[in-house]
């Protein structure tokens, strides 16, 4: 098994995360977060590991697809090695005129396999900061 730098690592988790086939399943969705997760959604929501599970099936989600149901590419991607074990990524999102501005924070644990989604924010940018 190739052994990828931690910020690929973390970038192929996000994008991982917005594949309809791996929202649409909460085992492979758990798989990618952390188990202290939290977000503060685009909606101004904060989750929880566990709420978002429960929730993220059944959510119509503009991050993971476009008003023609293909997935959402992300623009920008920036990642950046914080510390062993702490990736910060940033980048946009834009779909049926909305845009918003996404961090993810993922870390691995020094025994761990995965990298892991430790914490997400989406802020909707409005059309005058775009």
């Amino acid at each position: 098994m190739a052994v990828l730098d931690p910020v690929a690592a973390a970038v192929a988790g996000e994008l991982a995360l917005l594949e309809p086939s791996v929202r649409a399943s909460r085992a492979e969705s758990g798989r990618l977060l952390d188990p202290e997760f939290t977000e503060v959604g685009a909606s101004g929501r904060r989750w929880t590991r566990d709420a978002l599970l429960d929730a993220i099936t059944d959510m119509d989600d503009v991050a993971a697809l476009d008003a023609q149901g293909t997935p959402c590419v992300p623009q920008g991607v920036r990642g950046v090695l914080l510390a062993p074990g702490i990736v910060h990524l940033t980048y946009e999102l834009a779909s049926g005129g909305r845009h918003v501005r996404r961090s993810s924070v993922w870390r691995k644990a020094p025994d761990a396999v995965l990298w892991r989604l430790y914490h997400h924010q989406g802020t909707p940018v409005p059309p005058e900061h775009r």
